[in-house]
């Protein structure tokens, strides 16, 4: 079994890790993962359960658990290879926060959003940025390198050209290109679309 030490890392990341590795060659005959709370160790459950996969859990120490997810020749070669760019779908995001609240954990869940949404199975057919959400594509975001990753993987990234004028950040846009709200509307009228 592969061993993956998820110790100190924040969620989604301990279940990226786990789903990636069952992925690979190594982790065919399952993996051991270690995690540092308990929320991790119920999404981590929650990852083999959807994937039919058996999977325990043993508390090593008040900040250590153990989750074994799958068994010799367990883990179905489908898990090895990603889905195609999918078509079923668009992401549009109006806002550099997530929910409302408070706004700092609302930006901190906008990028964890961005960056779980580039290591889904399925991708979208477009991530769609109106209004303050065409902050997130410019220079200087936090989100840059996970856009770039889903637009190398063939995901269009569009932002409002009316919205970068208007914010003043037209020169600045870093990914993706830029596109009016006629193809917006187009998109999410053509599409199931996810707003976070």
């Amino acid at each position: 079994m592969k061993e993956i030490n998820a110790l100190g890392k924040a969620c989604p990341m301990p279940v990226i890790e786990a789903k990636k590795a069952l992925g690979t060659e190594e982790g065919r005959d399952g993996i051991v993962i270690s995690v540092d709370n308990e929320i991790a160790t119920q999404n981590l459950a929650k990852l083999a359960e959807q994937m039919e996969l058996s999977y325990s859990v043993s508390k090593q120490s008040e900040q250590e658990y153990r989750v074994a997810i799958g068994g010799e020749g367990q883990v179905p070669e489908s898990v090895k290879s990603r889905l195609e760019t999918g078509t079923g779908y668009v992401v549009a995001i109006s806002s550099l926060e997530m929910g409302s609240g408070d706004s700092k954990l609302g930006k901190k869940l906008m990028g964890s959003f961005l960056y779980a949404l580039s290591e889904q199975d399925e991708l979208p057919k477009a991530v769609l940025f109106y209004n303050a959400g065409v902050y997130l594509t410019v220079e200087e975001s936090d989100s840059l390198e996970d856009l770039k990753a889903l637009e190398a993987a063939g995901v269009e990234i569009l932002s409002c050209g009316l919205c970068l004028d208007f914010y003043h950040v037209t020169e600045k846009l870093a990914v993706g290109s830029v596109s009016n709200m006629y193809r917006i509307v187009e998109m999410m009228r053509s599409h199931a679309t996810v707003r976070p």
